[in-house]
């Protein structure tokens, strides 16, 4: 299966009251802290999963949540929105948290497949209660698999 990433959504750490990781590191939020590139998924509303990747160097936290996919190959359910997404693919936390994505071995990976975006649309964060104004959601505009709100700021 693959998909194209057209929505994410910056989370920065412990200095982003929406973030994970603003309380600090625990055993839960760890993959956030580093290496970079690593899966931190997470549950929520007792139905679904929520893939983000790890940004920052080692020791930093900080991270990216994948909010939406165009469904390039092999892929039948809707990826619009993150839980859609995470069960387009069978992500959960017990299986793919803390993977490495950059690695070839894993069976989760993020590749770049040379596409060159024309109009990315930055827009603040849905979904959140916390830094709601914050410009830290991109999306590629007019892309029909974004999920949510399409204006821009």
């Amino acid at each position: 299966m693959a998909g194209r990433i057209v929505e994410v959504e910056a989370y920065f750490g412990e200095s982003d009251p929406s973030s994970h990781s603003y309380s600090g590191k625990t055993a839960r939020n760890a993959v956030l802290f580093g290496p970079p590139g690593h899966a931190y998924v997470y549950f929520i509303y007792g139905m679904y999963y929520c893939l983000n990747v790890s940004c920052e160097p080692e020791g930093r936290a900080g991270g990216v949540l994948f909010r939406a996919l165009e469904p390039i190959r092999g892929l039948e359910l809707s990826t619009s929105g993150p839980g859609r997404l995470c069960k387009a693919f069978g992500i959960t936390r017990d299986r793919d948290n803390g993977v490495d994505l950059t690695s070839p071995r894993s069976d989760l990976q993020i590749r770049d497949d040379g596409y060159v975006a024309d109009d990315i649309l930055i827009t603040p964060r849905i979904g959140i209660t916390k830094d709601t104004a914050r410009p830290a959601r991109f999306l590629l505009a007019g892309n029909p698999y974004v999920s949510g709100k399409r204006s821009s700021s």
